[in-house]
């Protein structure tokens, strides 16, 4: 599976959504609460961060996010741990591996993936990927698209089919929806997606965890607060600096 969250809102540092919050990423990579499959997450970890505009109120008009990404437990990376406490963003998309079965554990099969100002992660798998489905799932993405992928994992064939849609004039969330329905025409699988442009931050629960909290969403609440909402399944998530929103796929 994945431990995965997207954060927009006030800048934090990383180390304090990362690894400060009592349940962060870090701690529910390595003893979550509700994954499905797995006890842990320990094939590497990744996260990609939005710059902070250059004056009050101001956005860049493409803001391409920075990445980091290891194959490292996150609970083992020590050096970015410490490298955190520096970095403030208001944007942030992150996600802990458990590799799918038969799955390269490389850096560049591990979330977030990036292209542009996307940023996108998937906690799940596509059942049946390595049986016939990757395939039939790469022979729908754009050439273009598919020359840019760079492992073989289940979710950058995703994140491709997403940009493919936004790019044919979808609205993210509509992206997403679309993305869901073409898996699951031909199989079946956990697909919570996650994907920002650095200016919002849209979101599915499909067949995992999702939690959500003013303007965050993650696969587990980071604290023990009762204010987190447990999104239903099959619902989208759209998140914008003003709160989230959550609808019926």
């Amino acid at each position: 599976m994945c431990r995965h969250l997207g954060y927009l809102g006030a800048p934090v540092t990383l180390h304090d959504l990362l690894f400060g919050a009592p349940h962060s990423l870090c701690a529910q990579a390595r003893d979550p609460r509700y994954q499905i499959s797995g006890r842990t997450n320990p094939d590497g970890w990744g996260v990609a961060w939005y710059p902070e505009p250059d004056a009050p109120g101001s956005q860049p008009a493409s803001p391409a996010p920075a990445r980091y990404r290891t194959v490292t437990p996150i609970w083992d990376d020590s050096t970015f741990a410490a490298t955190s406490r520096g970095i403030t963003s208001g944007v942030v998309i992150a996600a802990a591996r458990l590799a799918s079965p038969g799955a390269t554990l490389v850096e560049a099969g591990n979330a977030p993936f990036v292209s542009g100002p996307w940023s996108f992660s998937l906690n799940g798998a596509v059942a049946g990927y390595r049986d016939g489905i990757e395939e039939e799932l790469r022979a729908q993405v754009t050439p273009g698209r598919l020359a840019e992928i760079r492992s073989d994992a289940d979710s950058e064939v995703l994140f491709a089919l997403v940009l493919d849609r936004i790019d044919a004039g979808d609205t993210p969330a509509a992206a997403l929806a679309s993305v869901i329905d073409r898996v699951t025409a031909c199989t079946t699988g956990r697909l919570n997606l996650l994907l920002s442009d650095g200016h919002g931050i849209v979101a599915v629960r499909y067949g995992n965890s999702l939690f959500a909290r003013r303007t965050i969403v993650a696969s587990e609440p980071l604290d023990a607060d009762d204010d987190w909402l447990e999104v239903p399944d099959h619902s989208l998530v759209v998140v914008t600096p003003d709160g989230f929103t959550h609808t019926p796929l």
